[in-house]
């Protein structure tokens, strides 16, 4: 059985009551480390931007390769995440792994200058998403560290809404300097450089190497807090700990997590769909990022807002109808409606999904393991997002874009119902991450 309509409101109400009695502060340290993701993501989005277009128009290879690079996309970062969240939870100081993530990303952008064909993208694109799988736990963990946990959701939404300017600026750029320069690849990948190392300087300078499990102490009492030990939270062996991370309310929802994720197709193949239909120039593909982009930026926090007030595992299932949307309006044709339709859906979806998911995770970790939880929630979407990408450019090729998109919605739409019960159903004991 379902979570009932009485038990729904009774839940909501509480959560309602228990978030209001503490008003909503932005950290200063959340704030910095968005500015960070917004320079990495001007960075890495304004490549992504023109990857498709690069890969299957400059290259001229087939949508199987371009479907083996998206799944590359996820893959690569997927074989890091949880061993980086374990790295960081150890040392207790996520910033230096996170340094490392962000540095490897900034080498990849080095490496863009130099590559040509097939192998040398594969590789670049497999160290950048090897810096992405190192960063991300420990930077979510930094997040989580420094915000209050009745807003926790909210405060993901604040860093997101700072990430995804950078994501929507990135095509922008993109797009701007190809206006100027056709062909102007090679000028982008040195934008795209010149700003990763910006974001880099940002989180060496910036954001403070606090202690996982320290919060900050007001100055009056800072003599006081120096002369007593640090209290240090012991952290499971790695073996003991992901059996811990399978069972139980985590478990269900690393299982919920995946079977979704096995129906995400990357979002390059839904916006190469629409300019399949021929009514517009590949010219202006670059903005097809930007208008997602735009709907995830408005979206995240007052989503976010509404994770905390109601309940966070089912803002991230309810957010995949909305993936699911997308599909069936970039398999509908070509016509504004439908470009439009399908654009806004995907914003919606990764603004109720994104950060939603890494506060679910992090509240539902065993104390001292919070980016070892983010990173392993984080890794089992990577790995079905890799295998979805794989196998829906096989589809693509085989059926066409339509009838692969059509597919993929309907599976998506049986799919929902099952996560929701793996989540909220009563027979799993729902899950009240928000207490």
């Amino acid at each position: 059985m379902y979570l009932s309509l009485s038990d729904w409101r009774s839940n909501k109400a509480s959560n309602t009551s228990r978030a209001a009695k503490v008003a909503f502060k932005a950290s200063p340290t959340v704030i910095a480390l968005g500015i960070v993701s917004m320079l990495t993501d001007i960075s890495s989005e304004s490549v992504a931007a023109i990857l498709p277009m690069y890969i299957t128009g400059a290259l001229g290879l087939s949508m199987i390769a371009y479907g083996f690079f998206e799944g590359l996309n996820q893959s690569a970062s997927a074989l890091v995440r949880i061993a980086a969240g374990y790295a960081a939870d150890q040392t207790s100081r996520p910033k230096p792994v996170a340094v490392a993530g962000y540095g490897l990303s900034m080498v990849a952008r080095i490496g863009l200058l130099f590559a040509t064909g097939f192998a040398g993208i594969a590789a670049i694109i497999g160290v950048d998403r090897v810096g992405k799988g190192i960063r991300t736990a420990p930077r979510d963990a930094m997040i989580q560290q420094a915000s209050q946990p009745e807003h926790l959701a909210r405060s993901f939404g604040l860093h997101r809404l700072l990430d995804t300017i950078g994501a929507t600026a990135g095509p922008m750029l993109a797009f701007v300097v190809l206006l100027l320069v056709p062909d102007g690849y090679r000028a982008v990948f040195v934008l795209s450089l010149a700003v990763a190392i910006l974001g880099v300087a940002v989180l060496v300078l910036v954001v403070p190497n606090r202690k996982l499990g320290a919060k900050p102490v007001p100055a009056a009492q800072s003599r006081t807090a120096a002369a007593e030990p640090e209290r240090s939270i012991q952290v499971l062996k790695f073996k003991p700990l992901l059996r811990m991370l399978s069972r139980g309310r985590m478990g269900r929802m690393l299982c919920a997590a995946g079977l979704l994720g096995l129906l995400t197709v990357g979002d390059g193949f839904v916006y190469l769909a629409l300019m399949a239909h021929g009514t517009m120039d590949y010219f202006w593909f670059p903005l097809l990022f930007v208008g997602s982009n735009l709907v995830f930026l408005l979206l995240a926090i007052p989503l976010g807002k509404l994770a905390d007030r109601t309940s966070r595992a089912a803002v991230f299932v309810a957010g995949h109808l909305a993936l699911a949307v997308a599909y069936l309006c970039a398999s509908g044709g070509g016509s504004l409606f439908f470009i439009v339709s399908a654009l806004a859906a995907l914003g919606l979806f990764y603004a109720a999904t994104d950060g939603v998911l890494a506060a679910l995770a992090g509240q539902l970790s065993p104390e001292g393991s919070v980016s070892t939880g983010i990173g392993a929630a984080q890794t089992v979407v990577a790995v079905a997002r890799l295998l979805s990408a794989t196998g829906f450019g096989v589809l693509w090729v085989l059926f066409g874009s339509n009838l692969a998109l059509l597919g993929v919605a309907a599976l998506l739409l049986l799919a929902v119902p099952l996560a929701w019960y793996l989540l909220l159903g009563k027979a799993s004991r729902p899950i009240e991450e928000n207490s």
